[in-house]
């Protein structure tokens, strides 16, 4: 008897990211700079906050998108913090960002339909797309510093084109798009039936006043899907929640697959959220800024060429010079050097590898140490 699966699911990979980053720890001695996990703990006022949810028996079903304080929490934050301005029936309420990104591609995909993804990028982008029985289209940046030209985006645009994914700050790079990119993003898509989303997860941390955000064209407000997460600047990662935000009658239709999918996220974490969207981020974000200032240094007096970051907590690294591809690279590292860092591979761009700094001080500088040693023995 030949049982046979779902043809998108055969034709995916688990994480590229995921599987180097278990070779890295089931190395004896490695030090890991690849997971883009922060090492602060979850602040007491959130964990507070969620243990009295549950002394109060606050465990049974909420409401599929969310209570309507943690919907209403979250479109004050956004317009105090970031000037959008969303209604509680523009929210829901996800299991993490990556919930957002899954339930949205599903809600607005064809088969067929594409997604152009800016590369480098979280390869998470391209697996989601394929399951969604979408085509992803890569646009590659690396050439053009990691901004997307008017030009290029046109050229990429076909009759199949669905939606375009913008991440600002990036992951992997940690680059901002400038003022006169998004324009031109703007530009080309403003007339055209192509849907936009922002993946904003880093937006806390930004090392820059010099900072617009795509979702800031609210008048393409019937389009743009802005897709958030508690997890990087409240060291949550462990809660898996998030939320996303779009328009009343395309969130009518997206929350059709979230809750059929989860139903909803738990009931004793919202208030916990409210807690942390209350919460000052500040602290956090100059922690990672003196550990980019520190990283960016020291990478540059190494003679590597790297592209100082704006935002994240990620350096992009080119190493196109040792002649090697990134895999080779980086595996010959983790095995000699005993460092690891995630090969530019699993990005969609080679000649490149990511180092995640959003490690201790101690681990940054040990792993530093050894990517040197391992530089200078080649």
């Amino acid at each position: 008897m030949d049982l046979t699966l779902n043809s998108a699911v055969m034709g995916v990979e688990l994480s590229g990211i995921r599987q180097f980053t278990m070779l890295a720890k089931s190395t004896p001695g490695a030090c890991l700079l690849t997971i883009g996990e922060p090492d602060l703990n979850t602040p007491d006022i959130v964990k507070n906050a969620a243990k009295k949810a549950l002394d109060d028996n606050d465990t049974h079903y909420p409401p599929g998108n969310g209570y309507p304080y943690m919907l209403q929490a979250i479109c004050d934050f956004e317009a105090k913090r970031h000037n959008l301005h969303y209604n509680p029936d523009e929210v829901i309420l996800t299991i993490g960002a990556t919930e957002g990104l899954f339930t949205t591609l599903f809600a607005i995909l064809n088969p067929g339909d594409e997604v152009i993804i800016p590369t480098p990028a979280f390869s998470l982008y391209e697996s989601i797309t394929q399951l969604c029985r979408g085509v992803p289209v890569a646009l590659p940046t690396e050439k053009n510093h990691f901004q997307i030209s008017k030009e290029a985006l046109e050229a990429a645009i076909t009759p199949k084109t669905k939606a375009i994914i913008l991440t600002s700050p990036n992951n992997p790079t940690g680059c901002i798009y400038t003022k006169e990119t998004l324009k031109g993003i703007h530009e080309v898509l403003k007339d055209k039936p192509i849907f936009v989303m922002c993946d904003e997860v880093y937006r806390e941390f930004v090392y820059t006043d010099n900072f617009k955000c795509f979702s800031d064209y609210q008048d393409m407000h019937d389009r743009i899907i802005v897709i958030q997460s508690f997890s990087k600047p409240y060291a949550m990662t462990g809660w898996r929640v998030g939320y996303l935000l779009a328009d009343a009658k395309l969130r009518d239709r997206i929350q059709i697959m979230h809750q059929y999918d989860v139903v909803s996220a738990p009931s004793f974490y919202q208030p916990a959220c409210t807690a942390a969207l209350a919460s000052d981020t500040t602290a956090a974000r100059e922690i990672y800024r003196g550990r980019k200032e520190y990283v960016y240094d020291r990478l540059i007096k190494m003679g590597l060429d790297v592209q100082e970051p704006e935002g994240a907590f990620y350096m992009f690294i080119n190493i196109e010079k040792f002649g090697m591809d990134s895999l080779t690279f980086c595996t010959r590292m983790l095995k000699e050097g005993l460092v690891g860092l995630v090969p530019g591979c699993y990005f969609g761009t080679e000649g490149y590898m990511r180092l995640s700094y959003c490690y201790s001080d101690a681990d940054l500088k040990e792993g530093l140490d050894r990517i040197e040693k391992f530089i200078k023995s080649l």
